[in-house]
């Protein structure tokens, strides 16, 4: 049972600040780095500050997922109402820290059975809402899918995130003909031609 005490503090700046800086310290030193003496560290008290608002560094994790969940959110649904929804969802996932940030979720994940099952429920959450966005896309009159929305979708983002991960490492053979490839299957999707990567084509 959690404490009143621990309970009162949910909302602090002080927890806040914790969890932000578990993000950060994972995007710039991996998984591992984020610890209770590391985070006390990062801002700027002690240890037993982290055992005062977190019972385990499992809630620390599920914490930081959530809350990065939330922002992913709100620029995933920002990005499947713009006037270019694929280009933007192509373009998000691109953005090199978020992949790298995902690629530390991943790893975490495989080591931490009770953070494995809050990546797989946001990741899933994130699935079926670009999944949903590409179906209402699809439905435009005169267009029809060429492979299933679920295949488009895990091409587009797959893709996307190996790219933008191997560049991490300066490992770009075949990225440049790879590139010009989705901006031209992009480009025919926008408007209305066929395209066997996303799958649509005008009837």
């Amino acid at each position: 049972m959690v404490s009143k005490r621990r309970w009162a503090g949910e909302s602090s700046e002080v927890r806040t600040a914790l969890i932000e800086a578990a993000e950060q310290l994972m995007r710039e030193e991996g998984y591992p780095a984020v610890t209770a003496r590391n985070l006390a560290d990062k801002v700027g008290l002690t240890r037993q500050i982290v055992h005062y608002y977190f019972s385990s560094m499992d809630e620390v994790f599920i914490a930081m997922i959530r809350q990065t969940g939330e922002k992913a959110r709100a620029q995933l649904e920002e990005a499947l109402a713009s006037d270019d929804p694929l280009r933007a969802l192509w373009e998000l996932n691109r953005n090199p820290a978020q992949s790298i940030l995902s690629m530390e979720m991943n790893a975490l994940a495989n080591r931490r059975p009770a953070v494995r099952a809050e990546v797989a429920k946001v990741a899933e959450e994130f699935r079926d809402i670009q999944v949903r966005g590409l179906r209402d896309l699809l439905e435009r009159p005169g267009v029809t899918a060429q492979l299933e929305p679920d295949v488009s979708i895990l091409l587009l983002t797959s893709l996307a995130q190996v790219l933008t991960l191997e560049e991490a490492i300066d490992m770009t053979r075949g990225h440049e003909v790879t590139l010009a490839f989705v901006q031209k299957c992009l480009d025919a999707f926008k408007e209305g031609r066929r395209t066997p990567f996303l799958g649509a084509a005008l009837e």
